[in-house]
């Protein structure tokens, strides 16, 4: 099966194709579909993939997909895992893949990796469970994707009203050093507003001078005109 899957996926790793790779599958100019052919092959969907491998696939087989050396492998093994906790109603199965994300974390060193799972398997356990332990403790880490998967990993406490544990972290690493760092913050800061405008607006309030540009940047992004404006302003 894994040799199944490595076939199937075998066309990501072409060295000709890493002017475009990750962002196959956004098609655009001087970029390649799913389905398009380049080389020959054609391009398939990762997202197809793991949908009809995650259920045969078990979690040592997908260790091995997870700790591939190419990206689009362990995207695809994120999917999967997706998939698998999504679809199953097992709390011990759910938990025995948490506790898999958890341990596989040197393979999730990447911002695309980060984005694409931890709120949908981490984060939503997390919630669903008052665990919130398990994020607070990747935030206290002084590896930056361990910071930045707890972070993302709030924005499942935002599509549900609960904003309290995102603005904690996004205090917390207001001074950080890395501007993607600033970007998550400022991204999570705008979904907040996008659920309730006075949680965003009253925490800009009390923070948006010490916030980075980036943060700032992102945060107000969706705000009426005048208002970013007015934020905007008030830095200079």
């Amino acid at each position: 099966m894994i040799k199944e899957i490595e076939e199937a996926l075998a066309v990501l790793s072409i060295p000709e194709k890493a002017e475009f790779f990750p962002k196959f599958f956004k098609t655009g100019k001087g970029e390649y579909g799913e389905g398009d052919l380049f080389l020959g092959v054609k391009v398939p969907d990762q997202r197809s993939v793991a949908k009809e491998y995650y259920a045969k696939i078990s979690l040592d087989e997908l260790s091995q997909l997870l700790s591939s050396k190419y990206h689009e492998h362990r995207l695809t093994a994120l999917f999967m895992l997706i998939s698998k906790f999504e679809k199953t109603k097992d709390k011990a199965v759910k938990e025995e893949i948490v506790e898999f994300y958890l341990n596989h974390l040197q393979h999730v060193n990447n911002w695309d990796l980060v984005d694409s799972s931890c709120y949908k398997i981490l984060g939503r356990y997390a919630f669903e469970n008052q665990r919130e332990d398990l994020l607070k403790k990747l935030s206290d880490s002084e590896e930056m994707w361990h910071k930045r998967i707890a972070v993302v990993g709030t924005m499942h406490y935002i599509k549900k009203g609960s904003f309290e544990l995102t603005k904690e972290f996004v205090t917390q690493n207001l001074k950080h050093t890395h501007d993607l760092m600033h970007k998550a913050n400022g991204w999570l800061l705008r979904e907040m507003g996008n659920k309730n405008e006075k949680e965003l607006i009253d925490y800009l309030n009390t923070y948006y001078k010490e916030m980075p540009r980036t943060c700032l940047r992102y945060a107000i992004e969706k705000l009426d005109e005048d208002l970013r404006q007015d934020y905007l302003k008030g830095r200079i």
